[in-house]
């Protein structure tokens, strides 16, 4: 499962390591979230997706990123692995606009956790 976690949404995707291939799943929540990875899983592997300035340190967002794991998945028994998340959401918004179908702005999120999600089978 991808993640891509947002104050105000989170992104999740699916993906299969076999096929290495991720495909966005919902928006959701965080009082959500739980519920939905529980309904889909089990799960070897969560990747979320690690905001940090383009030098590679932290920035506020990192530390919020952080805390979210540390507070809603270490309870898991899957492994969290932080992948770098530098320009999903603009990708994400620019994939969705170009597919020329109306979208919402919570597809967004859902969509940039898939670009995490693969970014991260692809260097597998």
């Amino acid at each position: 499962m991808g993640i891509d976690y947002g104050a105000k949404r989170i992104g999740l995707a699916m993906g299969d390591s076999e096929a290495k291939l991720a495909s966005p799943l919902a928006t959701v929540s965080g009082a959500e979230l739980l519920a939905v990875i529980e309904r889909h899983g089990p799960f070897d592997v969560i990747v979320v997706g690690l905001p940090r300035n383009l030098d590679g340190a932290d920035t506020p967002q990192t530390l919020a990123v952080r805390r979210f794991t540390d507070d809603h998945l270490s309870a898991l028994t899957a492994d969290i692995v932080f992948q770098d998340e530098a320009g999903t959401s603009s990708v994400a918004e620019e994939r969705l606009r170009e597919s020329g179908k109306p979208y919402k702005p919570e597809q967004i999120d859902a969509e940039a956790a898939s670009i995490i999600l693969q970014d991260y089978l692809d260097a597998l």
